[in-house]
């Protein structure tokens, strides 16, 4: 084999590899500089070409300018809506496909991220990721009249490894357990579900878990930058055939993650790669969020960062870490009922077949032509054409019990 041919087969393989797999979406929001900053004589140190999707970052010490190019990057001038409409609305919509979707955040302490996904409820203008998919999903689904739809929420809290329960009024349950399931993936044993209607009663959840963790932030001096959040949604769909409930979403349904949380380790050793171990095991964050860095979910990473020169180090190395993670390779797949996947692989093998049919088809008739030249032709000797004639007959044989077969 020459190094043409084997370059050409190493080409395959890894385009067969690549199949349906996608990056994960990095996307990098920065901050205004704070009125007490501005009072204090700081300076802003990022600089962001908005169509181009290029952070500039400025060191203090030298002025030497580092560069970096994101997917999309957006400046204190982004409004919320705008930022939604942009790098969540794509990814919500895809669980109506039926594919998992996430969307987390990722930054030091007081970089917006809260105010990202969260944001508040008023003026309504505030409102950030977490609210807007809650509007969006309703709509989808109130719009919807052929199919019918259950909506679950989760809300979790994670904070020095212990996980706890935001929506659950009993004390005893505040600290869960992280199990295997046994597709592979990861789920919280005991944790709390509540069937949401609207978008009132989602909200209302959402107000309730935050509610407990304020509390317990108030109360046990826990800083916003060693704890992390996780809201889960479940949408099933279903349509009734034959009077059956089929579930597009299958068992585990399409879940939106919306987390706060600092996962370095996992990126780098994600884009590392050469057979490197995947520390996902090393926290309970980054276990829950196993699928969304390097599995089966489309995954947008928000990387908030703070303009400010005394932020300087940190906001260099969130950007590095989001530079890294844009080369993580996730590759999506539709959640659907058993029966449907069934269905959906023999419709494909049905058309290889017609395929393969077709081709054989063709090549019948350019056999009969082929005969035909022969037995026409005044200038082949009669004997040559009689072997020939017997040769493609064989052929035509051989075409026939194929197409039979």
């Amino acid at each position: 084999m020459d190094i043409a041919s084997a370059a050409a087969i190493v080409n395959s393989i890894n385009k067969l590899e690549n199949k349906g797999k996608e990056t994960v979406k990095v996307v990098v929001r920065c901050r205004p500089l704070f009125g007490k900053e501005i009072v204090e004589g700081r300076q802003s140190i990022v600089t962001m070409d908005l169509a181009a999707a290029v952070v500039s970052i400025k060191c203090p010490d030298s002025d030497q300018l580092k560069n970096f190019t994101f997917d999309s990057v957006y400046d204190e001038n982004t409004v919320q809506r705008q930022f939604y409409d942009e790098s969540g609305y794509p990814l919500v919509e895809s669980i109506f496909e039926g594919y998992n979707g996430t969307i987390f955040a990722y930054g030091q302490t007081g970089c917006g991220k809260t105010h990202t996904m969260q944001g508040k409820d008023s003026p309504p203008e505030l409102r950030g990721v977490i609210p807007h998919a809650f509007d969006h999903v309703f709509d989808n689904i109130n719009a919807d009249t052929e199919k019918e739809y259950m909506v679950r929420a989760t809300y979790l809290e994670i904070y020095n490894e212990d996980i706890r329960d935001l929506l659950s009024d009993d004390s005893n349950k505040q600290k869960l357990e992280l199990k295997e399931s046994g597709d592979g993936g990861v789920y919280v044993k005991d944790l709390t579900e509540v069937v949401v209607r609207d978008v009132v009663s989602i909200n209302k959840v959402m107000a309730r878990g935050f509610k407990n963790r304020t509390v317990g932030a108030t109360l046990m001096n826990e800083g916003s930058s060693r704890s992390h959040s996780i809201f889960t949604i479940v949408v099933e769909v279903s349509e009734k055939v034959n009077g059956e409930d089929r579930f597009r979403a299958g068992k585990e349904g399409c879940k939106i993650n919306l987390s706060l949380s600092a996962l370095g380790n996992v990126i780098s050793a994600l884009v590392d790669g050469k057979g490197k171990h995947i520390p996902y095991r090393d926290s309970k964050l980054t276990r829950l969020l196993q699928d969304s860095l390097g599995g089966n979910t489309k995954t947008v990473m928000v990387a908030a960062i703070s303009p400010a020169d005394y932020n300087f180090e940190e906001t260099l190395s969130t950007l590095r870490y989001a530079n890294r993670a844009k080369n993580i390779k996730n590759k999506p797949t539709v959640n659907e009922d058993p029966k449907d996947a069934k269905l959906r692989e023999y419709k494909a093998e049905i058309e290889l077949l017609k395929q393969m049919l077709a081709q054989q088809k063709g090549r019948l008739v350019e056999v009969h032509l082929e005969l035909e030249d022969l037995t026409t032709s005044t200038y082949v000797a009669p004997r040559q054409t009689q072997r020939q004639g017997h040769l493609l007959a064989d052929k035509v044989t051989t075409q026939l019990s194929l197409i039979e077969s």
